[in-house]
């Protein structure tokens, strides 16, 4: 019989030493199967050791958390998740070993000499534990097997049945079991409440984080098992470093990751938190004195923000209003309420990659934003220069590229130029009137608000073309938007055809700029009589004071043809010049491509 034990472990040593031969791969993409931890030095030393002897990848960390990892690997994230699932069956490492992904492994212990590992070094002090837990008592160590053949395997005890993990986790206080719903809840697995009540949502919560990490799905975890659990759980607190922060001059305490951001400046009405050690997170803490108008004023001034990307989800109620941004670079979350004369909040910005995470910082922040009396005030600003791009040391969300455009009608329907708006991943009138295309040809395009707009005033068109060397004025956002209402530009109808005889151009004397593209020409009776074309056409820029000009009978045929209803000017009696700007600025709007 002891030949017969002693060939079948040597049989399973053959079958793991086979399971060695894959190549490490890259630091980024490291994943180790973790088989214990230990509180001393020592004591880690000595089952590595012991590990080394079967096994040719074992590897030793200190832990942030100050323990003493020995793990097996690296391994890819598919390679290491199906050797874990071999070892256990194999009975060659014990049952609760687990996946991890080397972000909590600091200072590398074993083999002895080793480099340091790719994880950042332990901290030598404590971390604020914003979610305390029990501490559960650790398992003890799995001595070796010494065989006659010299090799030593770790040999792993029986573990818990349903009935004796049920019997041990019978004995748990309330603040155990609080803390392992916690945990649960951290990693996204329960839902409900914290109330240290194990009921169906708790079991189920328990049996699909067993069947995730390979446990069978019983719902009642062993003692082991909640080790790991909890275990894992300080791993990922202490990775984020998340700690109570009291910003005293802004009168906000909060929780934040302090491990990913540092203090960088004050600049009203933000506090800036810079990314820490690269981690590309960055932080705004919101003060200010105010009342709900200001902290409407606030919600339109930060969906201008660079770091507030466009596309996102925009919440404002009469004291509180949220933003979201998302695109291929960054993600944003901004959060302010008003309370007591008083404005806070804060925005939290970072890479897509770390969302998961992320989002239980935001859940975290949200819950534990406090204010206090004090506020930032309007002197307490430290922009380096002053700038229009800038706005309290945060850059300005700017278009692609601007031009004009005009109301057609009471639906917000707005004619445009049809130049590069394929290149638009995103059109707005305005910042954040969100616009799309809604039909097109090749000089001119419709575009429809996306949500009910009611412009101030919309197009009378002329029938037909005007009277050649009469006075036209051209109304546009000549200097891109810069300026918070169009600009009228005067001239005069040169030619009712285009440069090569074009029946459907006409061509003005006027001293058009690149932002004026796209807006209405009104005669001075105050109908439209066309519409600016780009100053380049085939191939050729034209000389200033010259520019180009749709006639108004081929705008009236596209628009009618694609179901735009449009009115026409039923007189043609001149106005005075006064009153055919106020009309020109009601109907024209500056037309953002993102």
């Amino acid at each position: 019989m002891l030949r017969k034990f002693i060939g079948f472990l040597f049989s399973a040593l053959i079958v793991v030493l086979a399971f060695l031969t894959s190549p490490p791969v890259v630091a980024q993409q490291a994943s180790w199967i973790q088989v214990e931890a230990h509180p001393s030095l020592a004591e880690a030393e000595g089952r590595a050791r012991a590990y080394g002897t079967a096994f040719g990848d074992v590897n030793g960390f200190r832990m942030r958390s100050g323990w003493y990892a020995v793990a097996l690997g690296p391994y890819g994230p598919a390679e290491a998740r199906e050797r874990l699932q071999e070892l256990r069956i194999a009975g060659v490492i014990p049952i609760d070993s687990y996946l991890a992904d080397g972000q909590a492994y600091g200072t590398q212990f074993w083999p002895a000499g080793a480099a340091v590992s790719n994880a950042a070094p332990a901290p030598t002090e404590g971390l604020i534990q914003v979610l305390p837990i029990p501490q559960t008592q650790q398992q003890p160590s799995v001595a070796p097997v010494t065989q006659t053949t010299q090799q030593a395997l770790p040999q792993e005890p029986r573990e818990e049945t349903r009935a004796q993990a049920r019997a041990n986790e019978s004995a748990l206080s309330a603040d155990e079991r609080k803390a392992i719903q916690i945990a649960l809840q951290w990693f996204g697995f329960y839902k409900s409440g914290i109330d240290g009540a194990f009921g169906p949502g708790s079991r189920r919560a328990m049996a699909v984080w067993q069947e995730e990490n390979l446990y069978p799905a019983t719902g009642v975890l062993t003692t082991r098992q909640r080790t790991t659990l909890l275990d894992n759980y300080q791993r990922a607190l202490a990775a984020l470093g998340l700690e109570e922060v009291r910003e005293e001059t802004a009168g906000i305490e909060i929780t934040m990751p302090g491990a990913l951001v540092e203090f960088e400046k004050y600049n009203y009405p933000f506090v800036h938190y810079a990314p820490k050690d690269d981690s590309g997170v960055r932080i705004l803490l919101i003060s200010q004195p105010g009342d709900t108008a200001r902290l409407t004023a606030l919600y339109n001034v930060m969906k201008t923000l660079q770091i507030v990307p466009p596309t996102g989800s925009r919440s404002l109620k009469s004291r509180e209003f949220t933003l979201t941004g998302q695109d291929d670079t960054l993600h944003s979350y901004s959060y302010a309420r008003q309370q007591t004369g008083m404005i806070k909040g804060f925005t939290l910005a970072y890479p897509p990659e770390k969302a998961g995470e992320m989002k239980k910082v935001i859940e975290v922040m949200q819950r534990t934003l406090t204010s206090r009396d004090a506020a930032l005030s309007e002197e307490m600003s430290q922009t380096d220069a002053q700038s229009l791009d800038l706005l309290s040391g945060l850059e300005l969300r700017k278009p692609t590229s601007v031009r004009s455009g005009f109301f057609v009608n009471s639906s917000g329907a707005v004619l445009t130029s049809a130049e590069s708006l394929d290149s638009c991943a995103r059109i707005t009138f305005g910042d954040d009137q969100e616009a799309e295309i809604g039909a097109r040809n090749g000089h001119l395009a419709v575009l429809k608000p996306k949500t009910s707009l009611a412009p101030l005033g919309y197009a009378r068109f002329a029938s037909g073309v005007g009277r050649l060397r009469s006075d036209v004025t051209v109304a546009g956002y000549s200097y891109g938007g810069k300026l918070p209402a169009p600009t009228m530009t005067f001239g005069t109808l040169a030619d009712i055809r285009g440069l090569q005889g074009e029946e459907d151009l006409q061509r003005l004397e006027i001293a058009t700029l690149g932002g004026d593209v796209g807006g209405p020409v009104l005669d001075m009776s105050g109908a439209v009589t066309g519409l600016v074309l780009p100053d380049r056409q085939a191939s050729r820029t034209l000389p200033d004071g010259v520019a180009l000009s749709a006639r108004p009978e081929p705008v009236l045929d596209f628009l009618k043809s694609n179901g735009v209803a449009v009115s026409l000017a039923e007189e043609r009696a001149e106005v005075g010049p006064e009153e055919v700007a106020s009309r020109a600025s009601d109907m024209t709007v500056l037309v953002n491509c993102w």
